[in-house]
């Protein structure tokens, strides 16, 4: 496991009453299931529709490993241009 700072944007920030946070997760699919059972069914729901960017990077692979000291952005569909 590795510890994970955790942004959220958009819906996402309102689903969790929080901007942001640290977790500890060892792959994405960790991670995702961690935050859904801390802040609940809202952010559940809107996890499922999300892209997720790892350090930067699109992630596409919920099990692979995160790399060690991580951010992982939470970006829910966005409207417009």
């Amino acid at each position: 496991m590795t510890t994970v700072r955790v942004r959220y944007f958009g819906g996402t920030r309102a689903a969790a009453g929080v901007p942001e946070e640290d977790q500890q997760a060892g792959t994405l699919a960790e991670l995702l299931d961690r935050i859904g059972d801390r802040h609940g069914p809202e952010l559940r729901t809107a996890l499922r529709a999300c892209s997720f960017l790892v350090d930067g990077t699109q992630w596409r692979d919920e099990h692979r490993l995160l790399p060690p000291a991580v951010t992982v952005d939470v970006l829910p569909p966005f409207a417009g241009g």
